[in-house]
């Protein structure tokens, strides 16, 4: 199975792209942040990214995600980030790798759980607030670039899908994957 990463800081797009890929019939793995937000709201806690554990919380979602879809027959499949993005979250929050983080790094790297192109989705230009995406634009575009770095830190090549229409930026990646 060939496991594709898309990728990209808050507010780019990830999510309509991840959605019509969805629709035309590709295997998709959800993006485990916004749940663990979500879920953190719900129970009362407001800002949960100001735990240390919140970067163990989505990494053990998205460990629990990757190992449930190995078992799904498609040939491709498609991940709404991953770990490293998870590592990119921790640099920006200022957290140090827990031990858990460190050793899912690890076995994704060891166990090559991905494939080396990511597509990395870039800024609109802009960020619309939700309540699980409090950051400003200028602030996307400083998580962008440790996102970048990240990424290129553990081995990665990034293919960037610069703005555009929806139809354009799923084509790109559809034509790199097929």
């Amino acid at each position: 199975m060939k496991r594709f990463v898309i990728t990209g800081a808050p507010g780019a797009g990830k999510t309509a792209i991840i959605r019509q890929l969805e629709v035309e019939g590709f295997s998709v793995v959800e993006e485990a942040a916004t749940d663990v937000i979500a879920i953190a709201q719900a129970q009362g806690t407001l800002q949960p990214w100001t735990a240390p554990s919140f970067i163990d919380a989505i990494a053990n979602l998205q460990r629990d995600r990757q190992v449930r879809a190995s078992y799904q027959p498609a040939e491709v499949q498609l991940h709404d980030r991953c770990v490293v993005c998870t590592a990119a979250l921790a640099v920006y929050l200022k957290y140090p790798f827990s031990p858990f983080l460190a050793g899912e790094l690890e076995r994704v790297k060891k166990e090559a759980i991905f494939q080396k192109r990511v597509f990395f989705i870039r800024n609109l230009g802009f960020v619309t607030p939700t309540e699980a995406r409090r950051i400003s634009f200028e602030e996307t575009v400083r998580f962008e670039k440790i996102h970048e770095e990240t990424y290129r830190d553990f081995g990665f090549d990034l293919v960037s899908v610069e703005p555009g229409s929806l139809a354009e930026r799923v084509r790109i990646i559809k034509a790199a994957i097929l």
